[in-house]
């Protein structure tokens, strides 16, 4: 979703801009600075998904809670790709993005972040052209969904700059999976309650 990135976070309304900062750095994590695990715990909070971020971050991966978690944000995320109205000559479009959602799951289940950072990214994409339509290829998309509602254009800002973190993948090779693990759990957290 780089293409709905802004110059310096400008269309960040102040309110959100320290805590989105902290989370996604403007000079990115190139000049040394860590991940910051709080710094998404904040920003779950400002996406008006405190409560259950915590309490998805909470769970053991093994357990029977989080398989109906991801239950949950995958049956969600197939009712928000089904109930999206397209033009017919988009049909292929969606159904691509239905298709694809098994392998995103995989890569979720089977705890490969850095991957399934890279596919939720494309992911998000596809899904603001099914919401948005050719609004969403637009520069000013993200200020766009900023004057409709401040936490979805934060929401959309979020999925704007995932790219972001494919240095620092790159870089760390899965030594901050935890990081990596808390970022994605925004996205899902707040879809599972779309």
């Amino acid at each position: 979703m780089s293409k709905h990135s802004s110059p310096a976070n400008s269309v960040l309304p102040v309110e959100y801009r320290k805590v989105a900062e902290r989370l996604f750095p403007n000079d990115g994590f190139s000049r040394g600075q860590k991940p910051d695990i709080k710094a998404a715990a904040e920003f779950a909070k400002a996406l008006g998904a405190g409560a259950e971020y915590h309490r998805a971050l909470a769970l053991n991966k093994n357990s029977g809670d989080y398989k109906t978690f991801l239950h949950q944000f995958r049956t969600n995320l197939d009712l928000l790709i089904q109930k999206t109205w397209v033009e017919k000559s988009e049909e292929r479009r969606k159904a691509s993005l239905h298709n694809d959602i098994p392998s995103f799951m995989e890569k979720l289940e089977s705890g490969d972040y850095p991957e399934a950072i890279k596919h939720f990214g494309a992911i998000l994409e596809e899904l603001s052209y099914l919401f948005f339509g050719s609004e969403s290829e637009r520069e000013s998309f993200t200020e766009y969904t900023f004057r409709i509602d401040e936490q979805m254009g934060l929401f959309w800002w979020y999925g704007s700059k995932l790219s972001s973190l494919d240095e620092l993948i790159e870089k760390n090779k899965s030594k901050d999976d935890g990081f990596l693990w808390a970022v994605l759990l925004l996205g899902l957290c707040y879809l599972t309650n779309f």
